[in-house]
C-alpha cells in the first residue's frame, strides 16, 4: 500500500519529499527514471560495467544535487541533463586514457552490444548501427542517441545540452550523414 501511494504521486511531491529526508520518495524518483537514464547510458558507451557505474553516479549526483533543482524543467529533464553530461565526462576520460596509453588511439572500450530477442537479421543491423555510431564524434552521438534513440524534441535536447536548437538541427543532420558514410562503407 505505501508503494503503490508513491507511484500516485508527481515528480514535484516527490522532490519535496526527498528533500524532506523521505528515502522511499527518492526510491521512487529512482526506480521511475532508471530506465531511462540505462538507455541513455549503454547507448552511448555500450552495456558494460562502466555504464551500470555512470547510472549509479546519475543518481548519486541527483541525490545531492536535488535541492538545486528548480522545477523549471521537468524532472526527467533534468535526470538526462545529468546522465548525457557523466557520459560525456567519461567518454573524454577515455579518450585521455588511450590517447596517452594506445599507441594508435584504439578505442576498443567503446563495444556495443545492442542486440536482444529479435530475429538475426535485426540483430545484424542493430550490431552494425550501433558499430557506427561508436564511430561517431561524442557531440554527434549524444544528438543521435537523445533524438533518434530516446524520442526527445529537438527543443528537449537543446534544454537537456545546453545548446541552441540550431546546433542541434547542424549536428543531427551531420551525424546523419556520417552514419549514412560509415555504414555504406560496413
Amino acid at each position: 500500500m505505501i508503494r503503490e501511494s508513491y507511484r500516485q504521486k508527481s515528480d514535484t511531491e516527490l522532490v519535496k519529499s526527498s528533500l524532506e529526508g523521505d528515502k522511499q520518495a527518492f526510491s521512487e524518483i529512482v526506480k521511475r527514471y532508471q530506465g531511462m537514464v540505462a538507455r541513455t547510458v549503454k547507448a552511448m558507451l555500450g552495456d558494460s560495467v562502466f555504464s551500470e557505474d555512470i547510472g549509479q553516479d546519475v543518481f548519486i549526483k541527483l541525490y545531492y544535487s536535488l535541492s538545486g533543482f528548480r522545477g523549471e524543467a521537468k524532472l526527467s529533464t533534468y535526470i538526462q541533463k545529468i546522465a548525457v553530461n557523466l557520459t560525456l565526462n567519461e567518454i573524454k576520460r577515455r579518450k585521455r586514457f588511450f590517447s596517452t596509453f594506445s599507441q594508435k588511439g584504439n578505442n576498443e572500450m567503446y563495444e556495443f552490444e545492442i542486440a536482444d530477442h529479435d530475429t538475426e537479421e535485426k540483430k545484424d543491423a542493430r550490431e552494425l548501427v550501433g558499430k557506427a555510431l561508436k564511430k561517431l564524434d561524442p557531440k554527434f552521438r549524444v544528438i543521435v542517441v537523445m533524438r533518434m534513440l530516446q524520442g526527445y524534441s529537438t527543443k528537449e535536447t537543446a534544454e537537456i545540452l545546453d545548446i541552441p536548437i540550431g546546433t542541434v538541427l547542424s549536428r543531427l543532420s551531420r551525424a546523419q550523414e556520417q552514419m549514412r558514410i560509415i555504414l555504406e562503407k560496413m
